[in-house]
Parts: C-alpha cells; sequence; structure tokens
C-alpha cells in the first residue's frame, strides 16, 4: 500500500514538473509588444510555428511533418523547450507530430497567414506520446520569444513530391 502510494506520488510530480503555468492573456500582449517573429511568411504563403513549451519528456524528439508521414515531408524537430518554423502553400494541409504516437491537425492556410500550433507531451508506454493544437496568436508569439529553436530540416513545404527514378 506504501509503496503504491509513494508510486503514485513520485508519478504526480514528474507528470506537474513538465507543466508551466502561463501568465495571464494582459500579461502576454505587454511582453509581446514590439516584438518581431524571427520569421514571416513568404509572400503568398502561410508560415506554421510549432511549439513545444514543456519540459516533459524532454529528450524525445517531436517531428513535424506535413500532409504525409514520409521522410520527404518532414520539416523538422523540436524537444522540450524550443519551436520550429516553416512555410505551407495556401491551401489545407494536415501537421503531423511524432513521438511514440502520431498527433495531427488539419489547418486551412490563406496567403501571408502565421499559424501557431502547439506540441504537448504525456506520459507513454516506452517514451513520450504527444498531441498538437492551435494556440492565439498572442500566446504563440509570447511562446517563440521564450523559447529556443529546435532543428529545422526544410523551410518551404512542396505540395508536389520529389519525382523519384
Amino acid at each position: 500500500m506504501k509503496n503504491a502510494l509513494l508510486a503514485g506520488v513520485a508519478a504526480s510530480v514528474l507528470l506537474l514538473s513538465g507543466c508551466a503555468s502561463l501568465p495571464t492573456p494582459s500579461v502576454m500582449q505587454e511582453d509581446i509588444k514590439g516584438y518581431q517573429l524571427p520569421m514571416r511568411p513568404t509572400e503568398g504563403e502561410a508560415i506554421v510555428y510549432v511549439v513545444r513549451p514543456s519540459s516533459l519528456g524532454g529528450l524525445i524528439r517531436f517531428n513535424v511533418f506535413v500532409d504525409n508521414k514520409q521522410d520527404t515531408s518532414e520539416m523538422g524537430y523540436t524537444r522540450s523547450r524550443q519551436y520550429i518554423y516553416f512555410n505551407v502553400k495556401a491551401g489545407d494541409h494536415q501537421i503531423l507530430s511524432k513521438a511514440e504516437n502520431w498527433a495531427a491537425i488539419n489547418i486551412t492556410a490563406k496567403p501571408n497567414d502565421i499559424i501557431f500550433l502547439q506540441q504537448e507531451p504525456s506520459m507513454g508506454l516506452i517514451m513520450a506520446r504527444n498531441n498538437i493544437f492551435p494556440i492565439q496568436p498572442y500566446e504563440g508569439k509570447y511562446q517563440v520569444k521564450h523559447l529556443s529553436l529546435g532543428t529545422i530540416k526544410r523551410l518551404d513545404h512542396k505540395s508536389e513530391p520529389p519525382l523519384r527514378h
């Protein structure tokens, strides 16, 4: 009984240690006044910022793909407290995030849009699992300002895969 209680407390502490509370929306909006994002969208395209503010599962890479799970569609990856960004053509896209599981979200990108998505880790069986969801622009900008840059593999997503010979 005592061991089960200790294990439960330890698991709770581990889960909570990866969560950071955010300031209020007004504090975030005040903090980002005058802040310029590192990259703006390429003319006629949209830019997607993917943020991962949690430190839970920090050593596990969360790879980000656009439209499919092929290696040629990987845009980059994050670890704890990192972000990445990339351009997408206007239109409908599926953004996929890979950890122990695949998480996905559908977006509709308009020319010159700035889209913010957040990866959220959770405990998995072997390594961290993840979820991906949209966040408000002020929160996304706040996160980008306070996180470090992850690993960007490609800045632009091509709607057509390369020809294979």
